[in-house]
């Protein structure tokens, strides 16, 4: 065989054509005559080129016959290429020439974008791409001339020469705008991509008055970040320089929102260019900010935070309306704050019965090196599209500097082609950027939105722009990068080289100089940079937080309910409809249920939780539970939703009895996440911190799994009160237990909690009774304090007996933060008493049950629910009651170096009378949370029972 004579040539020696798949390709070429959305898109992209191919009587007609259709690819497999066959006389040449045009066209709206003109430094050349090479096909010089049907194409036309055509997929796909689309699923999709660049071909077409305001912005971009460069030499503020146009990007996409009824916008963001967001988009005062820098702003946080990580809000004026702008506080953590974000995004549309988003949008701006290599941003973009987590689409922005602190060699950065590439896996189109073009930086953002507005999904604009300083101000990048920052170097910058582009055009010689010097005098003056800033615009959805404020955890809350009112509530969430068919196991719990509504057997766990649910949103209090498993609950105590068995479809058949209490109720929702735990806790804590009248529940599937979660509860639930001043009143749930099931499946780790806990900034506690999760769950939401609630749930106390609470406990009373010795023998002989035990959980059953086997009479056995703030003022209570005890033991099932120990043995000995001793019993301190062999697990449960009465050993502490 001789040597192929072009490229493409030996591509149709490797044709996937070959005889061999005949038959398949002619029944896939029936079903794409049949439904063309049928078949995978490479085939149509082929069959709908061969549409072009003229008919065996020489018409345009597209449909072929059958028989016809099986001759053609047969002859076309005899020949082994993918030339088509057509009638004998056709010109056979022009035909797989037509079919090349719609492969080049492909090609293009393919991987157009790689060799888009992105890069303002020009570090480097574009890339060869054969697929977007005429020769790659077979074509001449001779072909440029060759008019070819481009009627499945927006150009305008409905042929063009091979030049023309040419020219308008490089203008439309290489230009300073790249856009990849094409792997998304749905045609309608690809086709409005099509349709919004080809018409244009990726070119803006702004006004004059446009124009000067993308100036303006960059003018205001670049004038903060070297007015705050001179004035505070060497203080760190993560400048912007390099990537003015994202300040030009985030102006548009503002008044483009309002102009689309959008009335709310939550921007999370890290450090690079926050202070220029906060002064330039959002309008906070210079002067502000100037405060900042030199300490004189006030200081009236326990703790406070650095300000690039502050949060801000106000409201702007826009073609459509007021816009409310919230900009989120979050940690030096990365792209953390994105779940939050989508959180508190969520809420706002609950709130303003918006389900699609469309008058609340979120907007996430990443760094190029964090946006890809952070895990939490594919679990973020995993909740994009479930029913319980949903934002109507998210509007992602890039400031891609093309480097991530020290390391840009491309080598080291990622593993895919793009910092964006992690989006395909929900098929977020992307539209990659000039920084140094502002226009197209704006168009792209148009573009994005309306995109998001349409089809109510995540949409990433990519601005490649530079970093002109290091990573911070006191950084020297050049030590890392010589090359990188000898070009930085000789960059004029964005706004130079605009003001000189539209000086060209004949808006002005001084425009852009006076625009720097209005700028200069307004931060002199310390004025406002965006106009108009609404100063006493109030929106009708705004939450009032003023009464959840300053409040004491001491303050009690009225958590009983009248007896009629559990019994009508009993009944309500027990009564499953006649056209339901439970599970028969589901079937019992709801049946035994109904009877400890009515008073005949006592309450157990899931029946407490149900009914402080039902009397919540029976109140006028929304209830949202959600983690892995939840609806269930991962023991099946819960069973929330009710699965008809005899249901015919997936989507169909569940009942929800908590959301049929009353006609009037406030919702009950309960939601099984997906298979995560970092991302759904910050969804919820961002919830949670937009909307106080809501019970947020995060119920973890075992309390150990937590820990993936830990920079959540560190950085926002543990310390964000006191770092930025935002309450909130989120309840997690930790199932917890030492049961004998290994390392992983014992512990929520409470000695975490334990040591985060300061400043009265969360609750800790863990109830041993139904009543105890009834009362706990209702104080959360019926006094007004908002403080993180940690919940340690048990899981073998779920069907214990001896937890169960009688009806009497419902409906008087409230929570204890501690439960007294419960052996009435044991109180009225409280003088005999010789040693009080201190426990929580369920070491309490274990402990009274030896006390049993023991008949020991002079043990006194106190259990502390609310471990943390420390109930000082009960504790003590108890333990004077029992004045001649000389010994005080606390007991646990965690090792000594976990649970509460370390952390409550001070406020334990603070309460004890003088001359008792303090002792420990509980298991040794062990690096791992358990352990896995069952019979080691028993041998230790057994010892650590046995030494809560046995003599004190090892550390002894005398009050």
């Amino acid at each position: 065989m001789s040597e192929p004579t072009s490229v493409y040539q030996a591509y149709q020696g490797n044709t996937y054509l070959f005889g061999g798949n005949a038959p398949y390709v002619e029944e896939m070429y029936e079903n794409y005559l049949a439904n063309p959305g049928s078949v995978p898109d490479s085939w149509r992209e082929y069959f709908d080129a061969l549409q072009h191919v003229p008919a065996v009587d020489g018409s345009n007609a597209k449909d072929v016959p059958h028989l016809p259709v099986i001759n053609a690819f047969a002859e076309r497999a005899k020949q082994g290429g993918t030339k088509v066959v057509v009638a004998a006389g056709a010109d056979s040449d022009l035909g797989r020439k037509r079919t090349a045009v719609q492969q080049l066209i492909a090609a293009y709206r393919n991987v157009g974008a790689r060799w888009a003109d992105l890069d303002p430094l020009k570090r480097t050349e574009r890339p060869e791409i054969p697929e977007l090479d005429p020769a790659f096909y077979g074509f001449t010089d001779a072909d440029q001339e060759t008019v070819f049907n481009t009627s499945n194409t927006f150009f305008g036309k409905e042929s063009m020469s091979l030049r023309e055509l040419l020219n308008a997929l490089r203008e439309t796909y290489c230009g300073t705008i790249g856009v990849e689309y094409m792997y998304a699923t749905e045609q309608n999709q690809k086709r409005w991509w099509q349709q919004k660049l080809e018409t244009i071909r990726s070119k803006p077409n702004f006004s004059a008055e446009k124009k000067k305001r993308i100036l303006d912005r960059l003018t205001a971009a670049e004038g903060l970040e070297r007015y705050l460069h001179t004035k505070y030499v060497g203080q760190k503020r993560f400048s912007l320089e390099g990537g003015e146009s994202f300040i030009a990007a985030m102006d548009e996409l503002i008044n483009d929102a309002g102009t689309r009824g959008v009335q709310e916008v939550v921007i999370g963001m890290a450090h690079r260019g926050r202070l220029n967001v906060l002064v330039n988009t959002l309008g906070k005062m210079p002067g502000m900010l100037f405060a900042e820098f030199d300490h004189t702003a006030p200081e009236d946080l326990p703790s406070g935070d650095v300000k690039y990580h502050q949060g801000f809000s106000s409201d702007v004026s826009t073609p459509g309306g007021p816009v409310h702008l919230s900009l989120a506080f979050n940690p030096s953590h990365l792209e953390i704050v994105n779940p939050v974000v989508e959180g508190s995004v969520r809420s706002r549309m609950d709130r303003r019965g918006d389900p699609k988003g469309k008058q609340v949008l979120p907007v996430l701006v990443h760094g190029d090196a964090a946006f890809a290599g952070q895990g939490v941003n594919q679990e973020t973009l995993a909740l994009a599209q479930t029913r319980g987590y949903t934002t109507g689409g998210t509007v992602h922005l890039i400031i891609n500097n093309q480097i991530g602190f020290t390391t840009s060699d491309p080598r080291d950065t990622r593993s895919t082609l793009y910092c964006t590439d992690i989006v395909k896996m929900i098929e977020s189109p992307v539209l990659h950027v000039n920084g140094d073009d502002p226009e197209a930086v704006c168009l792209a953002v148009q573009l994005a939105l309306e995109f998001r507005m349409e089809f109510d999904k995540d949409v990433v604009v990519d601005i490649v722009c530079f970093r002109k300083l290091g990573h911070n101000e006191q950084d020297t990048p050049a030590l890392t990068q010589p090359l990188m920052y000898k070009k930085i170097g000789q960059h004029p910058g964005t706004r130079k080289l605009y003001a000189d582009k539209l000086a060209a055009q004949g808006l002005g010689e001084t425009l852009g100089d006076d625009m720097v010097k209005a700028y200069r005098a307004a931060m002199d003056a310390g004025k406002h940079t965006v106009d108009p800033v609404l100063t006493n615009f109030k929106s009708k959805y705004a939450v009032d937080w003023s009464p959840f404020l300053n409040q004491k955890w001491t303050d009690a809350g009225d958590t009983a309910i009248p007896l009629a009112e559990w019994k009508r509530l009993a009944e309500k969430i027990t009564t499953i409809p006649a056209s339901v068919t439970p599970h028969a196991l589901v079937k019992k719990v709801y049946d035994d249920r109904a009877a400890m509504g009515r008073g005949e057997v006592n309450v157990d766990w899931g029946m407490g939780e149900h009914m402080a649910f039902a009397s919540l949103v029976a109140s006028g209090y929304p209830v949202r539970l959600s983690g892995e498993d939840c609806g269930r609950g991962t023991f099946t105590h819960r069973h929330a939703v009710i699965h008809d068995q005899k249901r015919e479809k997936w989507s169909e058949g569940t009942y929800v009895p908590l959301s049929n209490v009353a006609d009037n109720q406030a919702p009950f929702v309960v939601i099984d996440s997906i298979l995560s735990e970092e991302a759904v806790l910050a969804f919820e804590y961002g919830y949670a911190s937009n909307d106080p009248n809501t019970l947020v529940i995060w119920e973890a599937q075992f309390g150990d799994f937590a820990n993936g979660a830990q920079v959540v509860i560190d950085q926002f639930i543990a310390s964000g009160e006191v770092k930025w001043g935002r309450v909130n009143g989120i309840t997690l749930m930790l199932p917890h237990g030492y049961e004998g099931q290994g390392p992983e499946h014992s512990s929520a780790r409470l000695e975490r909690f334990m040591q985060l806990a300061a400043d009265a900034n969360m609750q800790i506690v863990q109830p041993t009774t139904a009543s105890q999760i009834f009362h706990v769950l209702r104080r959360q939401m019926v006094r007004n304090l908002r403080k993180p609630l940690v919940i340690m749930t048990p899981k073998s106390l779920l069907r214990n007996k001896d937890a169960t609470s009688p009806l009497s406990e419902f409906t008087k009373g409230g929570f204890q933060t501690v439960i007294p010795e419960q052996n009435e023998a044991i109180v009225k002989n409280a003088a005999k008493v010789k040693r009080v035990i201190a426990c929580s959980g369920k070491v309490y059953y274990d402990l009274v049950k030896k006390r049993t086997e023991k008949e020991s009479t002079d043990v006194a056995i106190v259990r502390v629910e609310q471990l943390y703030p420390f109930p000082h003022k009960a504790f003590a209570a108890e333990l004077k009651k029992y004045p001649n005890a000389t010994d005080v033991v606390w007991c646990q099932d965690e090792p000594q170096n976990q649970g509460a120990w370390f952390f409550i043995q001070h406020n334990i000995h603070e309460n004890m009378l003088d001359g008792q001793k303090l002792g420990y019993a509980g298991r040794a301190a062990s690096a791992s949370p358990a352990v896995g062999y069952s019979h080691l697990h028993q041998d230790q449960q057994k010892a650590l029972v046995e030494a809560a009465f046995a003599k004190l050993k090892g550390f002894v502490l005398t009050k």
